[in-house]
């Protein structure tokens, strides 16, 4: 080999070597950094001999990456449906306890029975309507702890929509980063890093799938099929509703003028928290929501007063009323509404024997006409109007077909149902969630371990060319000295 060729090849290999160092150093100060690849400096060796390094790369794996970003998804979705189930629980009582309605609808049906047996006492009388207060409480609490998680939910859905649109903002950026890199033939692994670190952002808030094309460039879609990123981003559009009605369903996520939340969605989310929080307030807490109703509803009728007077008079609200002087027409929304009858409530001049007697709605009303303080016949036929079974909605999704206090009963054991299912479903995809991003670091993660072991190696590289190029220009002097 002649001195010329060696030297080449010394020089070559020392500043492959230099580059290789750097990008040693490089990993070493992004190491413990969000979404920090391993970089790797990809060397080849010239005919000559000489090595350099062609481009410097980043490790990857784009299989363990799209399990990765659907668990993320997967895991937002069930954890946003987790926490409103658990709100919605703690607004229904603690299933063991004395506080869900169907523990406090057996309660009232107690006292009501304890008065039948001896109507002739005050006592029980008086007892009845607190019960009944304490009843209608809870569905008054129960309702709008199911309000405000629906608003909430949509408020969430805002939130989510804004930071949506601004990921896709960024990703813009650095995706044009990167593709105007890649025809450049410029090291953009970095933008590479920073533009995974957005869509696994993006991939929290709605499911998405990435289309790799020329020059490493990205087109993005919904996991529904809707378009969110072609070279521009496209518009994720929402508008909230301040207030919530009950049985009202709230407005869609639009993606690029696409619906994909609701009923009518065009391309429904399948995963993500925007999909959670959609299913939350347009389908869990409705359907809650209907089961609260019914309820009013059931007590409204069951402790309805029936005409005495033979005149045809329509029945009316007795015990429980929504604040008219009519039953209620429907039960959408009325166990917000439900509340004891004043005509029967002392602390507002009632008198709770009417209860016995009848007449909260007026003398056509009254059974007791003689005004026996014995009398228990309109306490028994209420008692049994109670423990009737009876036809509830159908969209209540639980057994529409029971008595009042069963159907409470499976109200609250449908929303533990639903509570462990989605805590299971959660638990399940964080952990898959775990599994995948610890073999993706272990993949394609920075080890401080190895990098320094490498750097050692090339730097030990470095020194054995350095020497022979000093070795080189020692006899470059030489061959000088003897021409001179």
């Amino acid at each position: 080999m002649s001195l010329s060729l060696a030297l080449n090849t010394a020089r070559t290999s020392l500043s492959a070597t230099s580059t290789q160092i750097e990008t040693t150093a490089r990993n070493i100060g992004n190491a413990g950094q969000p979404g920090a690849s391993r970089k790797i400096a990809v060397t080849t060796t010239e005919a000559s001999g000489g090595a350099y390094v062609v481009a410097v790369s980043r490790a990857s794996d784009s299989a363990l990456y799209t399990r990765m970003l659907g668990a993320t998804s997967n895991a937002a979705d069930r954890q946003a449906v987790l926490d409103g189930l658990n709100r919605l629980r703690t607004g229904m009582g603690d299933a063991a306890g004395d506080s869900t309605p169907a523990a406090r609808i057996g309660a009232l049906g107690d006292a009501l029975a304890q008065f039948a047996n001896a109507p002739d006492d005050p006592a029980f009388g008086a007892r009845t309507v607190t019960v009944a207060q304490d009843l209608a409480t809870a569905l008054n609490a129960a309702a709008a702890t199911v309000r405000t998680v629906r608003t909430d939910a949509d408020s969430g859905l805002a939130r989510s929509v804004v930071r949506v649109n601004d990921l896709l903002t960024q990703f813009a950026a650095e995706n044009d980063a990167v593709v105007k890199g890649t025809g450049a033939g410029r090291d953009v692994s970095d933008a590479l890093d920073r533009r995974d670190t957005l869509l696994a952002g993006i991939a929290e808030e709605m499911g998405v799938t990435a289309v790799s094309r020329a020059n490493n460039d990205l087109v993005l879609y919904t996991d529904g099929g809707a378009t969110l990123f072609e070279t521009v981003p496209r518009a994720v559009t929402f508008k909230t509703t301040p207030v919530l009605a009950a049985g009202m369903s709230g407005q869609a996520v639009m993606v690029d003028g696409v619906s994909v939340t609701g009923a009518d969605a065009a391309m429904p989310l399948r995963s993500g928290r925007i999909a959670g929080l959609a299913e939350l307030r347009d389908r869990t807490a409705v359907t809650l929501e209907t089961q609260l109703d019914s309820m009013a509803l059931g007590l409204v009728q069951s402790f309805a007063e029936s005409d005495q007077s033979g005149s045809g008079a329509p029945d009316a609200p007795g015990l429980f009323t929504d604040g008219t002087a009519t039953l209620p027409a429907q039960a959408t929304g009325l166990a917000a509404r439900l509340a004891v009858n004043a005509a029967v409530d002392p602390a507002r001049g009632g008198n709770p024997s009417l209860l016995r007697d009848g007449g909260i709605n007026g003398a056509a009303y009254v059974a007791n006409a003689g005004g026996q303080a014995s009398f228990g016949d309109q306490l028994q036929a209420t008692a049994t109007a109670l423990a009737d079974v009876r036809d509830f909605d159908p969209a209540s999704g639980i057994p529409a077909r029971s008595t009042l206090g069963d159907f409470a009963a499976a109200s609250t054991g449908w929303l533990e149902g639903q509570r462990q299912v989605a805590a299971g479903a959660a638990e399940s995809e964080y952990a898959l969630l775990s599994h995948a991003s610890k073999a993706l670091s272990n993949a394609t993660g920075i080890n401080m371990d190895e990098e320094y072991a490498r750097q050692l190696d090339l730097e030990r590289s470095y020194q054995a060319s350095s020497k022979l190029i000093a070795v080189i220009n020692g006899l470059y002097d030489a061959l000088f000295q003897a021409v001179r």
